[in-house]
């Protein structure tokens, strides 16, 4: 396998560096397309899935709760949208290879082993964080739709509410994989864990936010279901890069 062109310092060359670019995305977007197709073929079930809380309040209240098409382009709007979400969430396995893929050619043989490890670590928490999310949305939308009054109808836009469900799962997702990013900086050099350790306090209040921002519930323990995985991952990639620090520190005093 032909190794990606360096300068003399061992730096790809700017150019390299858009190309590689380049391709990783165009690669990427073609798992998410890939996935899109699926999506689009299981849009009748999906759209069942995400509209299931809505008819679930419906039928505990008895009122009439609905997502709402209404404009002439909307459903097959919201079929697009809804297809190309789920060739995110099934196809990121793939883009997520494709980012680590990316950062490969500046690896040495051994940190290539690290990146692999990183990606199967990094597929799982993704998907965690958008079970976690799909675990929570029943109970915001339970709990927001009982400020609807009595005999009155709840007709919710459709793209709106799916819109809402969609970047909630996408999000969560994304959050997870903050502990893979630490991890991945540390192993490369450009971060030691002192630094992370430095940062605990902004991490938890951050955490926090993230988890009061993207929980439309007002009571404590959703915001803590939320914010505390969170944390924990935080210290748990603290901790894998100590260990790591302490081993690099031992090779240079003993080459010293």
């Amino acid at each position: 396998m032909s190794r990606t062109p360096r300068d003399a310092e061992g730096r790809m060359p700017l150019r390299e560096h858009l190309l590689e670019i380049r391709k990783r995305v165009f690669l990427a977007a073609i798992g998410v397309l890939l996935g899109a197709v699926v999506g689009w073929i299981l849009y009748d079930y999906l759209f069942a899935a995400l509209s299931a809380p809505l008819m679930d309040v419906a039928d505990d209240r008895d009122v009439l709760v609905a997502p709402n098409f209404g404009g002439v382009a909307t459903a097959i709007d919201m079929r697009v949208k809804v297809s190309l979400f789920l060739g995110v969430l099934v196809s990121s396995p793939w883009w997520l290879y494709q980012l680590f893929a990316f950062i490969n050619p500046g690896l040495t043989g051994k940190e290539r082993r690290y990146a692999y490890g990183f990606l199967a670590v990094a597929v799982p928490l993704f998907l965690a964080g958008a079970l976690l999310a799909w675990y929570l949305l029943p109970r915001a939308v339970s709990l927001l739709n009982e400020f609807v009054p009595d005999g009155a109808a709840n007709l919710i836009d459709a793209q709106q509410y799916l819109s809402f469900v969609m970047r909630l799962i996408l999000a969560f997702g994304l959050a997870f994989l903050v502990p893979v990013v630490m991890v991945a900086l540390n192993f490369m050099g450009t971060v030691r864990a002192a630094t992370w350790l430095a940062g605990w306090r902004w991490a938890i209040l951050v955490s926090f936010l993230f988890a009061a921002i993207m929980t439309p519930t007002p009571d404590l323990l959703t915001m803590f279901s939320v914010a505390l995985p969170i944390c924990g991952l935080y210290f748990v990639a603290y901790g894998v890069c100590v260990v790591h620090d302490r081993r690099v520190d031992r090779k240079r005093v003993a080459a010293a």
